[in-house]
């Protein structure tokens, strides 16, 4: 049996991953998941969109999901707050492909690090100000239209031309509305193509968070500035 470091309430360290959809926020949190390993849990903004299961599906189909407004930010922050106060959670699980919630939760235990990720967490002051850690993923509107089809025509069994007119009539808008501005409140801006360097960067950046120990910009000869850097 693996060990698992144990929680003391109000020792954990919260980390905020945001960016568009499709910039690589899952693949990102997954990672750092995986070296934190039991020292981590994952919790997703995606799984607490509204419950849309009450409207006809042509109605669906014309809501505004890439709006701050389509989550139920009530239960999200309940639930993000239990975590922090070393409670454990019950999370909903969201179908996308019929835009409602199904029937079943799942359960997740607090661990020392919190690795949330979602589009419009730094959007929030209440939830903000909670974050020891503040992570933003610089993604390209190309980069995310291209992953964005690869997803949406397998897992939530879409056609090329419905993702194409969803990315051009809300997705992007509100990206730059709503999702790009937040860039400002990272501590840290990572651009699309990162990989494990970059990853065990963070890794250590968020031991150090949680030794309570000042944090070092990353050295110039670690990680490449282009590749990896500040935010302002």
């Amino acid at each position: 049996m693996p060990f698992v470091e144990p929680f003391q309430p109000g020792s954990c360290v919260a980390v905020a991953i945001v960016g568009g959809s499709g910039s690589g926020k899952s693949w990102l949190a997954d990672k750092l998941a995986g070296v934190l390993r039991s020292r981590a849990v994952r919790l997703s903004l995606d799984d607490f969109y509204r419950d849309r299961s009450h409207l006809s599906t042509e109605r669906r189909n014309r809501l505004n999901f890439d709006h701050p407004r389509a989550i139920d930010w009530t239960a999200f922050e309940t639930t993000f707050r239990g975590l922090l106060a070393g409670r454990v959670v019950r999370v909903p699980c969201y179908d996308f492909a019929t835009h409602s919630r199904l029937p079943n939760t799942r359960l997740l235990k607090p661990r020392p690090v919190i690795l949330a990720e979602g589009l419009w967490l730094l959007g929030r002051r209440s939830l903000k100000r909670l974050f020891a850690f503040r992570v933003f993923i610089d993604c390209s509107s190309r980069t995310r239209l291209r992953r964005r089809l690869a997803r949406d025509r397998v897992a939530r069994g879409r056609t090329d031309v419905s993702v194409r007119k969803q990315f051009r009539t809300t997705v992007e808008p509100m990206h730059q509305k709503y999702v790009a501005p937040q860039k400002q409140y990272a501590h840290l801006v990572v651009p699309e193509k990162f990989g494990m360097r970059e990853l065990h960067v963070l890794k250590a950046t968020i031991k150090a968070l949680r030794a309570h120990r000042p944090v070092q910009p990353p050295s110039r000869r670690r990680v490449p500035q282009k590749s990896f850097r500040r935010a302002h």
